[in-house]
């Protein structure tokens, strides 16, 4: 057998493997783009045809059972699916990652009367992001639970950008992420050059939600600590993408005197530290004091010459904030101030449909008091 030099060999296999790798992605990417391409268009068949010809729903069921009969090894196209594909093509007839400009379209035979929609040709790559990257179980999700386009635009763009799950990205939804990223109280704007004050701005969200631990109502700060870095995983993708975690109770030193930093982070996407800052109940004004000192010394001990202003997240239960722009005004360091909850807050129409305390002990009262069943 040829010998083989060590170092030469595992660099050839490691560079076969990346490409044996970024195949094997762009493979399945093109997989899934044609998958949704194609829902999409048998959307536009079935709008068409009812369109046209006044067909119903009924249609559909024959439609699925016959697709079935003609190619039992196709999978997709179930009673169910097809609705969906439907739907899906009403909610986004005007998609330019499905209607390309004319000049793109394949050259076709002049269209037959009854008017059936010609395929096109792809849409160049610009086009086509976040749309078609998307799997179909993530569209069928948020066509049943997000209404508003905006809105579901939104959450396509952040799954492709951060990679969602089916089940991350339906958390999201029900925790409202859409609402909350970039409305917390902070001086962003005034103490960091654009773009970086909007990439923060953005970066991060008012209030944050760790329904994932389960602390007593008279919790210590240092419990809620513990907490969220046993439950890091789940913390981290509360905090979005980006973070690094770089540790808890983080030591520095200034002078003869040492401090700790509660949470630690490093925001890859931002190039700066983020120092956290955890208190129980309410935000008050010597909070920002404190928070701006410690930016302060993590921008001369840890911050790179190639680092962005180190950032300051103060977490509160709760904040008035008027008081926090108030408290933000005479800080000099890139700080926000956002409230967090322990449990997810029900949604309105929920509630309302839930009997109060009062009804239930009504009710019991009368259902004790009745004589019982012979």
């Amino acid at each position: 057998m040829t010998d083989l030099a060590a170092k030469p060999y595992a660099e050839l296999l490691g560079a076969i493997r990346q490409r044996i790798q970024a195949a094997q992605s762009r493979a399945v990417l093109a997989v899934n783009t044609e998958l949704v391409r194609l829902y999409w268009q048998v959307g536009q068949l079935l709008d068409a045809r009812q369109q046209e010809a006044g067909w119903g729903a009924a249609v559909i069921p024959r439609l699925a059972l016959d697709i079935a009969n003609a190619l039992p090894e196709v999978k997709g196209f179930s009673e169910r699916n097809l609705k969906r594909m439907l739907a899906f093509y009403r909610a986004y007839a005007d998609d330019p990652a499905f209607v390309p400009q004319a000049v793109a379209q394949i050259e076709s035979p002049p269209q037959p009367a009854s008017k059936v929609p010609q395929p096109v040709a792809p849409a160049p790559a610009g086009q086509v992001e976040p749309m078609l990257r998307l799997p179909w179980g993530h569209h069928v999700l948020l066509l049943e639970r997000v209404k508003p386009t905006a809105e579901r635009r939104w959450y396509m763009a952040q799954a492709v950008t951060q990679g969602w799950s089916r089940s991350v990205l339906q958390a999201q939804i029900a925790g409202a992420a859409h609402a909350r990223q970039g409305a917390l109280v902070n001086n962003f704007a005034t103490r960091l050059p654009a773009p970086q004050s909007e990439l923060v701005q953005q970066a991060l969200k008012d209030p944050y939600v760790f329904d994932f631990l389960t602390l007593a109502p008279t919790f210590h700060e240092r419990e809620l600590e513990v907490g969220l870095v046993a439950h890091l995983e789940k913390f981290l993708l509360e905090l979005g993408q980006g973070f690094a975690f770089v540790g808890r109770q983080y030591l520095l030193t200034v002078g003869e005197n040492e401090f700790y930093v509660d949470l630690l982070f490093y925001h890859l996407k931002l190039r700066a530290f983020v120092v956290i800052e955890l208190k129980r109940g309410d935000f008050k004004p010597e909070y920002a004091g404190k928070l701006n000192f410690y930016c302060n010394v993590v921008d001369d001990l840890l911050r790179h010459p190639q680092d962005a202003p180190t950032i300051g997240l103060l977490l509160c239960q709760g904040q008035d904030k008027v008081l926090a722009e108030y408290a933000l005004r005479g800080i000099d360091k890139p700080i926000g101030i956002a409230s967090y909850e322990l449990t997810r807050a029900l949604p309105a129409s929920l509630q309302s449909a839930l009997p109060s305390i009062e009804a239930l002990e009504a009710e019991l009262g009368a259902g004790s008091s009745a004589p019982e069943a012979p």
